[in-house]
């Protein structure tokens, strides 16, 4: 009798996951939401970040243009000539910040579309190409450099940083490495609390969660996620949105929660609309669409 028992708790614990897990899947999408393709006319679109009006900024980074997506206008183009921008994000005066790695810069654009350099040489030397960053709460700047070779860098062009890092510019402007044993370190987010930031080390197929600190150190490096994400995401309810081949959708206690297929490979995510609650993807040549029941945060 103990042994039926035992078997028939196991069945009810299994069935309790399964429930669990189907109800994480459907509690995403909206019902019989289907991924839409907005556009696909670009070369290699990135960098979608989310403006106070739910608008979209994305980049066509061969084609150095940044655009903008409204769920009711359609697209629009913002601006040519960016610095070859690849990650953005807007700051909390609604500027819009970008890696800008024509000239291996962090930048950001005024209201008359002006570039500003907000930094570009670590100990003297230039960086190797800033890829994507994260505004903190209190405004601090933690953004990703892997060494890509761009066809736009002259032939004599090359890595000079030791390492493809990651760093953490202060409100001040004082600026620190705080990851530097990553293959090349590619996607960032972190939570709006600004306790918890995500990394991916896109070379070596992992995604790290961290502990930020007071004075914006990292620490607790832990693992989160078996995927070399290039751009990333977070929803109203924690979850994390990774960009490997689709999108992988984890909770924030690292657990698989759903798989997303788009019609191309995604290279970037984030949440826009007025109601923050479309899934904004970049794809390659294309950017797609995809109505959920979660909202993205700021």
């Amino acid at each position: 009798m103990k042994r039926y028992n035992n078997t028939i708790i196991i069945f009810f614990l299994m069935l309790s996951f399964f429930e669990v897990n189907a109800q994480n899947k459907s509690s995403l999408i909206k019902k019989n939401a289907q991924v839409e393709t907005i556009e696909t006319s670009f070369l290699f679109t990135e960098g979608p970040a989310v403006a106070k009006d739910g608008s979209v900024y994305f980049t066509d980074q061969p084609n150095d243009r940044i655009y903008i997506w409204n769920e009711k206008k359609g697209i629009s183009l913002y601006l040519e000539g960016t610095g070859r921008s690849n990650g953005m994000y807007f700051n909390h005066k609604n500027q819009l910040v970008t890696c800008a790695d024509e000239k291996n810069q962090l930048v950001y654009f005024d209201e008359h579309k002006k570039v500003h350099v907000i930094f570009e040489n670590y100990n003297g030397k230039h960086l190797n190409a800033p890829n994507d960053l994260w505004i903190a709460p209190n405004g601090g700047i933690y953004f990703t450099d892997p060494y890509y070779h761009r066809s736009w860098w002259s032939e004599d062009h090359k890595q000079v940083q030791d390492v493809p890092g990651v760093y953490y510019l202060n409100p001040e402007g004082t600026i620190t490495r705080v990851i530097s044993d990553f293959v090349k370190p590619n996607g960032i987010i972190g939570t709006p609390d600004g306790k918890t930031i995500y990394v991916a080390d896109i070379g070596d197929d992992k995604i790290w969660k961290y502990t930020i600190q007071n004075d914006g150190s990292l620490t607790d490096k832990t693992f989160f996620a078996p995927h070399g994400s290039d751009g990333m995401t977070i929803d109203n309810k924690g979850n994390v949105y990774l960009t490997s081949g689709k999108i992988w959708v984890y909770s924030p206690e690292g657990k698989l929660i759903k798989d997303i297929e788009f019609p191309e490979k995604p290279a970037n995510v984030c949440f826009g609309g007025k109601k923050r609650n479309i899934l904004f993807v970049t794809a390659r040549k294309g950017i797609y669409s995809l109505k959920m029941k979660v909202k993205g945060v700021d």
